[in-house]
């Protein structure tokens, strides 16, 4: 039996285990964080990526690490391509080890 995990997105974490339990806006997320407004929007979407910029503001704000947001980000991205070049990294060889 294989065991399929959804890939989750940093802006549902940010909408879902931050903004929300807050009644944040992405307006005053944005604000906070000065940044535009469309930025949060499209994360908290899950139509962009985190940048180190945005990791570093939340981090601050939120009293998490940057490397909590980016971890996230990286782990996003590893499982949607992995799923997307399935095929294509199965058929790469691996090094004999001796």
């Amino acid at each position: 039996m294989t065991n399929i995990i959804t890939p989750v997105h940093p802006g549902e974490i940010l909408r879902e285990d931050y903004m929300a339990p807050l009644g944040m806006t992405a307006a005053a997320l944005a604000e906070t964080l000065r940044v535009p407004q469309p930025l949060i929007e499209a994360i908290t979407a899950e139509q962009t990526t985190l940048s180190v910029d945005t990791a570093l503001r939340l981090a601050r704000h939120f009293r998490t690490s940057p490397e909590f947001w980016l971890n996230l980000q990286a782990s996003h991205g590893i499982m949607v391509q992995a799923a997307a070049l399935v095929d294509e990294i199965e058929a790469i060889p691996q090094i004999e080890v001796v």
